[in-house]
This record gives structure tokens, sequence and C-alpha cells, in this order.
């Protein structure tokens, strides 16, 4: 059984462990709070963004471009790129495991396929099972920016326009709830027409009439690498979301198993404290008798 000293030490460990647990709680949170504001302030640019290629469709009809299925139905893709958002570190309950999961199953689907990965624990995950990655973007996944975005999204398109990838997929985490996070999975190009198409009912006929120049073509070809960045831009910022809430939560438990784990210790300390005490008493009464007993 343990002494008293070493339960004091062991108890002195834990408390030192909470303070660090609860530190990275309180920066997860104030993290996760500043994500969520870039966000919310950037977003009505992007959705109005998509507004304005949804009224393109409403005055043209006969739109073609290549960043959209054709109208004759799709053509079953040959090579996939995936871009795969995880975390730098761990410490985020299941935040990393599940992303890397659904990869992995993503990925054995296909024959052909084009890696793209953002965050250090992807990259080890991917390159210590020998799996290769076409580029891995090396920032850190811990300040998500738009200015990055556009570099991912500029790299992916240079692909895709050159016509080595088929079809571009995205797998990230999005922060559902305080308690919940799920695994996203969203195709990135091409996209359905269907998408930015209003319902007849829906349109006003005085914001549809548009002269085009050069081209409705050209038009949508300019728009669509802002809106597919604004895109990335938001799933960087949801997942980073995800993970900083997983954090919290993880942290949150620790603290918890730290405070009962402080909580035993400290009842154990004290038995052992108390016993301690009467065998001294003990041996003091008994030697006080025993010198009682010689006089």
């Amino acid at each position: 059984m343990a002494n008293a000293k070493e339960i004091r030490d062991r108890i002195d460990s834990v408390s030192n462990t909470r303070k660090i647990t609860n530190a990275m709680y309180l920066i997860s949170s104030t993290k996760l709070q500043k994500a969520k504001q870039a966000l919310k302030d950037t977003r009505p640019y992007f959705l109005q963004q998509e507004q304005e290629i949804k009224r393109i469709f409403q005055s043209e009809a006969d739109v073609n471009s290549h960043y959209f299925y054709p109208k004759t139905g799709r053509k079953k893709a040959e090579t996939y790129a995936y871009l795969v958002i995880t975390a730098d570190k761990g410490l985020a309950g299941a935040y990393n495991y599940n992303v890397l999961k659904r990869a992995q199953v993503e990925i054995e689907k296909h024959k052909k396929v084009q890696l793209y990965v953002v965050g250090e624990y992807g990259r080890r995950y991917f390159s210590k099972r020998g799996i290769p990655i076409e580029q891995s973007f090396l920032y850190t996944a811990q300040n998500p920016t738009f200015r990055r975005a556009r570099e991912i999204c500029y790299t992916l398109l240079a692909e895709y326009d050159a016509g080595h990838v088929d079809e571009i997929r995205i797998i990230y985490s999005d922060m559902e709830s305080e308690l919940t996070s799920t695994v996203k999975m969203e195709r990135l190009l091409p996209f359905e027409r269907k998408y930015f198409l209003t319902p007849e009912e829906k349109k006003n006929e005085v914001d549809v009439h548009f002269k085009f120049h050069p081209s409705v073509t050209e038009v949508i070809n300019r728009c669509m690498p802002g809106y597919i960045a604004g895109f990335i831009y938001g799933a960087l910022v949801d997942s980073f979301s995800a993970e900083q809430n997983a954090r919290m939560n993880a942290m949150s438990n620790a603290n918890r198993n730290a405070e009962e784990l402080i909580d035993n210790l400290s009842l154990r300390y004290n038995g052992v404290r108390q016993a301690a005490i009467t065998q001294e008493i003990t041996e003091v009464s008994a030697g006080a008798k025993a010198q009682k007993g010689k006089h």
C-alpha cells in the first residue's frame, strides 16, 4: 500500500495536469469563438457570390462550362482528387481519427486517386502507411485564412483544368453543435447544374436580363474560382472549429476525471494519515503503559 508521501505526490501531479488541461480548454474556447466570428464576417460575401451565379443561370439557360456536369448527364470519373483536412496535433478526442477513417474508405473505392492533405496529423498518417500524397500544404491548420484557401483552390483547379483529375472531393469535419461534429465528404467539382437553378416561381424577371462580355461561359468561368475558394475557406474554418470543440470536450472530460481522481486519492491519503496517527498513538500508549508497569 502506498504511503502518505507517495499519495500526496500523486495528488500534486494530477493537480498540475488539471491546470494544463484547464488552460487548453480556455485556449480552445477562445480560438473557437474567433474562428466562428471570422466565418460569420465573410459568409455574406460568398452567399452573395452564389446568388449572382444563380442569377446567371436564370438569365442564360445554355451555360457551357467545364465546372459543371453537361446537360446530357454525368460521365463516370476515372481520376479523383481528395482534399483531406486534419489537425496539426492530437488531444482532440476522435476528431482526426474520424476524418482519416472516412478518407481511407473513400480512397480505397477508386483506382486513380490524387491526395491533398492539410494538417500535420494527416501527413504523418498517410506517410506511415505508405499512401502517396500528391501535395501537402505545409502551413499550419491552426490559422485558416482566405489567402490559404485561395492557394489550395488554385492548386486543385490547375489539375482539374489540365484534365489530370475528373472529380475533386473534400473531406472535413463540421461542428453541428457544441456536443457533436460530423465528418462530411462533399464534391467540390464538377457542380450539379440544378444546384444553381431557381424554381420558375421564384424568378425575378427584372433581375435576369444581362449582357455578358465576352461570353456567358467566360463570365461563369471567372466567377467559379472565387466561389470554390470560398467553399474551401468555409471547410477550413468548419474543421478548425470542430477541432477546437472536440479539444474542449476532451479537456473537459480530462478535468472531470482529474477531479474524481483527486477526490479518491484524497480519501486514500486521509485514510493512510489517520492510520499513521492511530499507529503513533497506539505506540505512545503502549510505551507509557510499559513504563508504568516497570515502576
